[in-house]
């Protein structure tokens, strides 16, 4: 049976967890933002739901409230939003503890965490999303499960002590990995060179990550401790101090990771 639910936030994780939940059978109520000209540009993606112009949701239909907003802004919105009674509040953060809600009046809190990268111009698929759901009691807990299960294949319940552990392990898997790539393609074009002639090279690098295991798939001169290439690479970017500080703590932690055998 579906849920009422409303949105506390329009960023990327809403912008698609909405729509999603909706296609799964949900009604989405009202979308709150502090811009409610996003709010308004996420309104447009649903069936039924309206703007909400405040935090007071006393007479809201809506069972479930997701606040879905940058991490330095939950504990904000959990000391300021008015709830009907019985409602179910959670957050969607994978750095922020469940004890953050604690400032609601809600008795049934939880976090509800996508563990995906979102950006509003690139679709996902929820089918594939891994959902890390946490309630402080059973009830919560099951409904928390029969939400995320509605829309993802993915389901797994963790305390929020493994679930900042796993964010942690996300952030070097995802944004660092895509910040290294930046940085490769800086490199390219500042000597108009086309980043296209290394995508082969990083699907197969994934592929390999995948199949193999990222620690039996690692290649390389710090790897294979070629301390001839890894100081030609040095001298390369001498001009370039903080590159160079970042391939050295590279290289050196590749080096102890893989010791010679």
């Amino acid at each position: 049976m579906g849920k009422n639910i409303s949105f506390i936030g329009s960023g990327n994780v809403a912008w698609h967890l909405a729509p999603a939940l909706e296609n799964a059978g949900h009604v989405v109520r009202e979308v709150y933002s502090r811009s409610p000209k996003n709010a308004a540009k996420l309104v447009d993606r649903l069936y039924q739901a309206e703007v909400k112009e405040d935090l007071d949701f006393s007479e809201s239909n809506s069972e479930i409230f997701i606040i879905s907003v940058s991490d330095d802004a939950i504990d904000d919105v959990a000391q300021e939003i008015v709830l009907p009674e019985d409602a179910l509040v959670v957050h969607t953060s994978g750095a922020k503890s469940i004890g953050i809600l604690g400032y609601t009046a809600s008795e049934f809190i939880g976090v509800f965490y996508p563990l995906q990268t979102f950006s509003k111009s690139k679709k996902v698929n929820f089918e594939d999303i891994p959902i890390c759901i946490e309630a402080e009691d059973p009830e919560t807990e099951k409904a928390l499960k029969s939400l995320a299960k509605s829309i993802s294949k993915k389901v797994v319940s963790i305390n929020s002590a493994d679930r900042k552990t796993l964010h942690v392990a996300a952030v070097f898997a995802c944004n660092f990995t895509n910040h290294c790539m930046a940085i490769a393609e800086d490199i390219l074009n500042a000597n108009k060179m086309d980043f296209d002639l290394l995508k082969p090279l990083i699907v197969e690098t994934l592929n390999k990550s995948f199949e193999l295991g990222p620690h039996n798939a690692q290649t390389g001169p710090a790897k294979r401790h070629d301390f001839e290439t890894l100081d030609s690479h040095m001298e390369y970017l001498d001009n370039n101090e903080r590159l160079a500080e970042l391939y050295r703590l590279f290289s050196q932690h590749i080096v102890d990771m893989h010791p010679r055998s």
